[in-house]
């Protein structure tokens, strides 16, 4: 499969994900699949807005990421956050040239063998909902073409978290995204019950949550809430075996 047409899958993949009842947390998780997939890039991860657009980490492509990104929006200092703030794509050629400009972000990147990152911005016009942070493991620029791609999945997740408000009140589409990121605090805590249980890290707990979901046809959300109230988590781990 050439790249033109995994790039054709990746937005029908964004695409198939933006009808009735979206699980907002899959659009976000299918935004960093379709990244990693199609961008020279080593990690991948997003933040978001919340009602009163506080920052929060809602997806990534591995624990390190999430963290990286949780100590960037914890300092109040970062890429995604210049990002988020100016609406504009903020690319760092190399992490290490000018460390005191982020020290804490700097330094934690380093740890993780991230030598340069791109931030996007995911915004509409001029509504900003958060930033798609990709990272990689070389100094050195993403091409002009791939910045393209990682901003045009972007945009389309954008549209897809903010297309309800053509038909609802903004109040309403706030309260979507609070529950999205509450969402994400459940699945959080069903990560860490799965990876106690099952004696596995934490980004294999997600991959066993996430295709159990899709396997049994069942919302992640759903899913997590069932494993954080005490359901028997058997079956789900089964697939580690």
């Amino acid at each position: 499969m050439d790249r033109y047409e995994r790039l054709a899958n990746a937005f029908v993949g964004l695409a198939d994900t933006l009808v009735a009842d979206y699980d907002v947390v899959e659009l976000a998780q299918q935004l960093i699949d379709s990244s990693m997939s199609l961008l020279p890039i080593a990690a991948a991860g997003i933040v978001l807005g919340d009602a009163y657009g506080e920052l929060h980490v809602f997806a990534s492509s591995s624990e390190q990421t999430w963290l990286l990104e949780l100590l960037e929006l914890e300092s109040g200092m970062g890429p995604c956050l210049e990002a988020y703030r100016t609406g504009q794509p903020n690319i760092v050629d190399d992490l290490t040239v000018d460390p005191q400009r982020w020290p804490a972000f700097a330094e934690r990147a380093g740890e993780y063998e991230f030598r340069s990152m791109t931030a996007l911005p995911m915004r509409l016009r001029e509504e900003r909902v958060g930033a798609l942070n990709l990272f990689r493991a070389e100094s050195g620029p993403l091409s002009h073409s791939d910045v393209a791609v990682g901003q045009a999945l972007a945009d389309v997740a954008t549209i897809g978290i903010l297309h309800q408000r053509i038909m609802t009140r903004s109040e309403l589409v706030n309260q979507q995204l609070q529950t999205a990121l509450n969402t994400r605090v459940v699945i959080e805590q069903a990560k860490g019950v799965l990876a106690e249980r099952g004696a596995i890290d934490m980004d294999e707990a997600f991959l066993v949550l996430r295709n159990h979901a899709r396997s049994t046809h069942r919302r992640l959300a759903d899913l997590a809430r069932e494993v954080v109230d005490g359901t028997d988590t058997t079956a789900i781990l089964a697939d580690t075996n």
